[in-house]
């Protein structure tokens, strides 16, 4: 069953301004250590891959049910890459916390996370799905 649907257009050359005006301010109150690296190892898409991930963030808060509000905080809404490129969402803090009490009982949640960009805007959607658990052999 769905438990949250969000989405989010995040404008790059917006979040580049950010980035120019506010540097490692913005990026260490914003995303953690792993995003930073992965966004600054891309030298050509810096912006973009930070882009992608503010609209994730957004995206996610609003799958959430909460908006970016009620405690949630930017580093608790973290996006990696599998091997194979497929952005992974991982929640700690409040959005763990979150995500545990809207997720029913006898169910885990799984967080899907989708992002594209295209000069200027970077785009997310992120579907909170609940699975039902295997019963116990």
């Amino acid at each position: 069953m769905i438990l949250g649907v969000g989405t989010d257009l995040a404008n790059i050359d917006r979040i580049a301004g950010v980035l120019d005006r506010h540097g490692d301010r913005f990026r260490n109150r914003v995303f953690t250590l792993a995003e930073q690296a992965k966004a600054e190892a891309r030298p050509r898409m810096v912006a973009a891959t930070y882009a992608k991930r503010w609209a994730a963030k957004e995206a996610c808060s609003k799958a959430l049910g909460t908006g970016l509000r009620m405690g949630i905080a930017w580093k608790d809404m973290a996006v990696t890459n599998l091997s194979t490129g497929q952005p992974v969402m991982h929640l700690t803090g409040w959005a763990a916390a979150r995500l545990a009490a809207m997720t029913p009982a006898g169910h885990e949640a799984v967080v899907h996370v989708s992002l594209t960009d295209d000069h200027p805007w970077a785009h997310a959607i992120v579907v909170i799905e609940a699975r039902p658990l295997a019963p116990p052999a």
